[in-house]
């Protein structure tokens, strides 16, 4: 008979491992927390959404009393007057051409621009005409500020009084854009019969 010393049992069976849900919570979620308590669409709108259509305070905080008794210090002042010393001088290539008909026995005629906002900011703008232009134009607004680049264009009356002169007048239209450090051109021809 062969005699087997016995060893200890060390069970190989296969491991069974099951997922049920567990009552037990992390370290980071609060005590009694229930994670079915929150409905899917809470919280979609981020911390801006407007809950109830009340976020229970004003839109800009600190803000609430911003009306007819506020005082407003500082700002942006816009010009008023054209810079003494400004000069009005046409670049070599035009960036446009308009041509207006005028009677010599009228009190003159108009013709509206509307000039497209070419700079990325808000721009005070200065227009006048070269020094070799016809007397009888001149423009209105002649200061102002122009919108920045995609918003609203910036309307100009140019008008040409001749006072009983007939023939082909000129003009260099020149819009400068000081901060900027440019200008918008255009060539004005006043048909007067």
């Amino acid at each position: 008979m062969l005699i087997v010393p016995r060893l200890p049992c060390i069970n190989l069976g296969i491991i069974s491992l099951s997922f049920s849900q567990s009552t037990d919570t992390g370290d980071y979620y609060p005590e009694g927390y229930d994670r079915d308590a929150i409905s899917f669409e809470e919280g979609m709108g981020g911390s801006q959404a407007m809950m109830g259509g009340d976020r229970g305070g004003p839109a800009l905080p600190g803000m609430e009393n911003l009306g007819a008794d506020a005082v407003m210090m500082g700002g942006i002042e816009q010009a008023e007057d054209i810079p003494e010393g400004m000069e009005f001088i046409m670049s070599s290539v035009p960036d446009g051409q308009f041509e207006m008909t005028v009677a010599a026995s009228s009190s003159g005629s108009d013709l509206e621009l509307d000039i497209a906002p070419v700079c990325m900011t808000f721009e005070d703008y200065f227009a006048g005409f070269t020094a070799d232009s016809h007397p009888s134009f001149s423009v209105s607004p002649a200061v102002g500020r122009m919108d920045r680049r995609g918003g609203e264009p910036t309307a100009l009356t140019i008008t040409c009084a001749p006072k009983g002169q007939a023939g082909s007048f000129e003009a260099g239209l020149v819009i400068n854009l000081p901060e900027d450090n440019s200008k918008i051109c255009y060539k004005i021809i006043a048909n007067v019969f």
